[in-house]
């Protein structure tokens, strides 16, 4: 960073009175703060990292102060940096504003594959943290497992399911298995024999199933797992917790189990038959039925979750879950984004399996692709439907998707809505997504005259083109 850079930087924070999701504020009047750990991690842990700016009071109006001795400040960052793991690497720039001296500290991100990056004095457990719009928030044990699992290729769908005998077996969706080999892995089958391609594959280990093979081939999973299922719930209004016109919670509730193409086909079930239809005159004077929710997308949607969850033993006790409000529809599944994918890169690019032995049995069973097109297939069907395109975000190491049915506008607003959407960092991707109508115009006129009244900020305002740039309400 050059010194005109960071000049800009501070006069825009000092005009915005905030910080933001890549720009701490550090008085340092009378010395080095002395626990810059929290913010050393957690924006080493993102991937845009952060900058550190120290000589700016934020409980005093934002005041350019200065810094007691640049020099010092420096070498005593520096050697904070150094109890971090792995050890952080500031890039430090220092100008002049108003004859006061200020000095930044620039932390990289680090690749996922090192992190996370934690304090060494605490431990990784209580030395990891994440930045949540302008704070630093500790890293959950989950969160910090799942970095660890990338590092070490845990493969958690082929852990052995103790006391999972080969007896639970559905035979007939084995045999469906044995036989798909037999046609599509010729060299495999006429290789080896059945009880070796079962441990080729990760059904089997050990003499005993598999988490793959349980939630694959077992008649009831859920009796060895009772919350890797799926929870659907149908819901009067479009909060939790509003009641409808007679006075009912919900409209319809319903706890999903089996093997994972039985969950797949009764969760579609259970949202075509709570799904509203429109019925609307075509052009030729024809009476349409337009579904609340295109059932492909929907299919595709709920596959996803159960391939693509988490299935450690962190994540055992939480099952999907399908929330259907009056506005909406949402599909919740443990597990963030595995690997080093981002959201706006979400079916783009090919992305790592978490999950490779289930897909795999699944790809067999004529169940998945895995050729993952489900995304692609999700905004097509939305597309061709007239819809807003699926929401994808992460949020606490949950995925979840949020599908807009059209049919019901949110009370308020397209500004209020968006306020609301936004007040959560989001992305370009995830903004256009919302709005429903081309990047350009949303960016260019809605964001950007949103950015400009100061009711939308940038959370990299240095770099407004970042592809990693977010937006979050004022």
């Amino acid at each position: 960073m050059q010194a005109d850079e960071l000049k800009k930087i501070v006069l825009r924070i000092k005009n915005m009175k905030t910080e933001t999701q890549n720009i701490e504020l550090k008085a340092a009047t009378k010395g080095c703060p002395t626990r810059l750990f929290d913010t050393l991690s957690s924006f080493s842990n993102q991937d845009e990292g952060g900058v550190i700016i120290f000589g700016v009071d934020e409980s005093d109006d934002y005041a350019i102060k200065g810094v007691y001795n640049p020099q010092d400040l420096q070498k005593k960052v520096t050697e904070q940096c150094k109890q971090m793991e792995p050890s952080v690497r500031a890039l430090f720039t220092v100008c002049e504003i108003n004859d006061k001296t200020i000095v930044s500290a620039e932390i990289p991100g680090v690749d996922i594959s090192k992190r996370p990056v934690f304090y060494k004095g605490v431990g990784r457990i209580k030395g990891s943290y994440v930045r949540v719009g302008e704070s630093d928030e500790p890293l959950s044990e989950y969160e910090i497992y799942s970095y660890e699992a990338f590092r070490n290729r845990t493969r958690d769908d082929i852990r052995v399911v103790e006391g999972a005998s080969l007896k639970l077996i559905n035979k007939e969706r084995m045999n469906q298995y044995l036989e798909a080999v037999r046609n599509e892995r010729k060299n495999l089958y006429d290789n080896v024999s059945e009880s070796e391609i079962l441990e080729f594959m990760g059904i089997v280990k050990d003499n005993a199933l598999t988490l793959a093979g349980l939630m694959t081939f077992s008649m009831y999973p859920q009796a060895y797992f009772p919350q890797l299922c799926i929870t659907a719930v149908s819901l009067p209004g479009t909060e939790q917790g509003e009641i409808g016109d007679d006075g009912e919670r919900f409209i319809d509730n319903k706890r999903i189990t089996g093997a994972i193409s039985d969950m797949l086909e009764e969760a579609v079930e259970f949202v075509r038959t709570n799904s509203r239809t429109k019925t609307i005159i075509d052009d030729n004077g024809h009476r349409v039925d337009k579904p609340e929710y295109p059932i492909k997308a929907v299919r595709e949607a709920i596959l996803n979750a159960l391939v693509h969850r988490d299935y450690s033993v962190h994540t055992e006790n939480v099952p999907i879950r399908i929330e259907m409000y009056r506005d909406r529809m949402e599909i919740v599944n443990s597990g963030g984004l595995y690997g080093k994918i981002s959201i706006d890169a979400l079916g783009k690019v090919r992305p790592e399996t978490r999950n490779a032995a289930l897909a795999n049995m699944l790809e067999l069973l004529n169940i998945t692709e895995n050729r993952y097109s489900g995304i692609p297939t999700m905004r097509k069907e939305f597309a061709n439907a007239g819809l807003p395109t699926p929401i994808f975000s992460v949020v606490h190491g949950e995925f979840k998707v949020v599908m807009k049915n059209g049919l019901f506008e949110k009370k308020g607003s397209n500004e209020e809505s968006l306020l609301d959407f936004c007040s959560t960092p989001r992305t370009r991707a995830e903004i256009v997504a919302f709005v429903g109508k081309s990047k350009n115009h949303v960016m260019s006129h809605i964001v950007g005259p949103l950015v400009k009244e100061n009711k939308l900020r940038m959370t990299i305002p240095d770099k407004p083109k970042s592809s990693n740039q977010k937006f979050v309400k004022v």
